[in-house]
């Protein structure tokens, strides 16, 4: 016997989703975004299962980097914040991580630092989103020193990142693009802009290497619909099932706070799901799930280990009947929109408790 809750992970899917991202842009070479346990899928399990097709991989640091490097993991891995201690390089270069520079700091430990082999290094360029990044101002200089370097490859790459490149309708993508351009006009570096927003819908920032990230996991991250959210497919599912049953009479409440009061005589059915997995404690009344591939609604506040639902409509429902959280026929954009977030932090935030399995 087990907890009835688990999550579904389609590598074939995965994978499928990583072909898109290299047809819609099939000029550019492509990296796999690894980072944050691939995005709550399991890194290790889907960097094996895309090393036979990408060039490199990208995680946030350098510990999620070694995790993949300890599975065998073989091909260059990008470390998008860079280093965090001059200690870090030597690593680094010994493990053939590639690193993003983005302050002076990370500069100087670069050239200070005692390496087994020349590093290849990204500069990171601040075009507008404010957040990481060398001013452009100061591109010149810093390219200049760390091109001196016998510690540095000449096959420097310029890279930033879109601020607003989800929302079809922002300028500040364009601005950022002309930026980046002016920027690196007079130098021949191969350059990196887009992410997978970017990738999806704003062809002219497709360039020598793009960072699909959120796309690979089946999600679109643009704020419309648009021709090329068509063609991804969702790798995670989120199940578990009904354990209880109960009918109550008009007025009484549902869960903790009394926040739910029925409107009518109506049937509850209590899954094994809660924010303890990582379902979202802030999902209002009214998300949707799917019971028996049917669509019912999550009533009440969600708790640790425990969700409840109206499937007043659904005469048949009994205990043990399959509950889709999110996968087919409910995609995870549409619930996080009813938790006030976004699908990015409902896929991250899975716990272990959750066991995971994988399909190719």
């Amino acid at each position: 016997m087990a907890r009835p809750s688990y999550m579904v992970v389609d590598l074939a899917a995965l994978i499928a989703n990583y072909q898109w991202a290299r047809q819609l842009a099939p000029q550019a070479q492509t990296m796999a975004v690894v980072k944050a346990n691939a995005y709550g899928h399991g890194a290790v399990a889907c960097a094996r299962a895309l090393q036979p097709s990408v060039p490199a991989f990208a995680v946030a640091c350098i510990e999620e980097a070694m995790d993949l490097r300890d599975a065998n993991i073989t091909k260059p891995i990008l470390l998008l914040e860079g280093t965090f201690t001059a200690d870090e390089i030597a690593v680094a270069a010994a493990q053939d991580f590639w690193l993003m520079v983005e302050n002076p700091l990370q500069v100087e430990a670069i050239l200070n630092a005692h390496v087994c082999r020349p590093l290849k290094v990204w500069i990171k360029i601040d075009t507008g989103m404010h957040r990481q990044g060398l001013h452009p101002s100061k591109i010149k200089g810093y390219r200049a020193q760390l091109m001196a370097s016998p510690k540095v490859l000449d096959e420097m790459v310029f890279a930033t990142h879109f601020a607003s490149a989800d929302e079809l309708s922002n300028d500040l993508t364009q601005i950022q693009l002309q930026q980046f351009l002016q920027t690196t006009k007079s130098f021949e570096h191969a350059l990196s802009l887009a992410n997978s927003a970017a990738i999806m819908a704003w062809p002219k920032a497709h360039a020598d290497w793009n960072r699909a990230g959120y796309m690979l996991y089946g999600n679109s991250p643009l704020d419309q619909d648009h021709p090329s959210s068509q063609g991804l497919k969702p790798v995670m599912q989120l199940w578990s099932s009904v354990i209880s049953m109960r009918q109550i009479e008009t007025g009484e409440s549902v869960g903790y706070g009394q926040s739910w009061h029925a409107l009518r005589p109506s049937t509850i059915a209590t899954v094994a799901i809660g924010y303890g997995d990582g379902y979202p404690r802030s999902a209002a009344s009214g998300t949707p799930v799917l019971v028996n591939n049917q669509r019912a609604s999550l009533v009440g506040r969600v708790s640790m280990d425990m969700i409840t639902i109206d499937v007043t409509e659904l005469s048949e429902t009994k205990i043990g009947d399959p509950v889709c959280l999110w996968g087919p026929g409910l995609n995870i954009n549409e619930v996080a929109q009813h938790a006030g977030t976004i699908g990015y932090e409902l896929m991250t935030r899975m716990t272990q408790r959750l066991p995971i399995r994988y399909t190719d």
